[in-house]
């Protein structure tokens, strides 16, 4: 990620002339590997680009004017990959935090981990926290890493911390309502997501937000994720700011009166 992050974050180009985006956006990044075979690519040449992309995707993000980007990066099935594919991926994931995180921290960007951290090796887990730790008081766009994540785990999760205050007395299970849902959740205090991306042209959540993207609107475009450029980003916001949100009334244009 480069240092050069525009501090004025201005809205971008997009049609419908509106400097209205997305509070938060959440992105599937799908087709790394898909990406690598159609060029005679090993795959992990596919996920090492998928990388690359991050880091554009994160300093656009910050430019436009987003103030939460969720990145689906590695999910609970994905351990069910070959070996050495798992063991590249973690690789990665080392060497961005080790090399961007600086830079991360410098342009006051704020890093946020969702998922299951109870079993993971020690030297992954070390540096989430760091990660966490060192960007904690930036007030800058908000990165949200889903690591070893899974909706359903999630709330599975929340279940039994619930649960276990109800159990503790310090809560009646009368008192469980949404807000109480949603505050248990890896996500808490974070908004859900206004527009949720999956690229590669899937259409599916795949475990992913389930809870939080119940209003969510949705982008599928075509292109693998090592394809979506700034290009891509400002299509999918313009596509969301033409949407109407109803929320269960009558709506208003985004890219209009919110």
């Amino acid at each position: 990620m480069s240092a050069s992050l525009d501090a004025s974050r201005t809205p971008p180009s997009v049609e419908g002339g509106s400097a209205a985006v997305p509070k938060h956006v959440a992105i599937i990044m799908d087709g790394n590997g898909r990406w690598a075979l159609s060029r005679g690519l090993p795959r992990t040449e596919g996920h090492r680009k998928g990388v690359e992309m991050v880091r554009r995707a994160v300093s656009y993000a910050d430019k436009v004017g987003i103030d939460y980007l969720t990145l689906y990066s590695f999910s609970t099935e994905n351990w069910r990959r070959p070996a050495d594919e798992v063991g590249y991926l973690m690789g990665l994931l080392k060497l961005f935090i080790r090399r961007d995180l600086a830079d991360l921290h410098a342009n006051n960007v704020r890093v946020r981990v969702i998922g299951d951290r109870a079993d993971l090796r020690a030297d992954i887990a070390a540096l989430l926290d760091e990660a966490e730790t060192a960007t904690r008081n930036n007030t800058g766009l908000t990165l949200v890493i889903a690591f070893n994540y899974g909706a359903r785990q999630e709330i599975v999760r929340a279940m039994r911390r619930l649960a276990e205050r109800v159990a503790r007395g310090e809560i009646a299970a009368a008192d469980i309502d949404v807000d109480a849902v949603s505050s248990a959740l890896d996500t808490a205090g974070i908004p859900d997501p206004d527009l949720v991306i999956r690229t590669s042209g899937e259409q599916r959540l795949s475990n992913f937000l389930l809870w939080q993207a119940a209003y969510a609107e949705f982008v599928f475009p075509a292109g693998f994720w090592p394809d979506f450029d700034e290009d891509a980003f400002g299509r999918a916001i313009a596509d969301f700011q033409a949407r109407e949100r109803r929320f269960g009334g009558l709506g208003e244009r985004v890219g209009t009166a919110r």
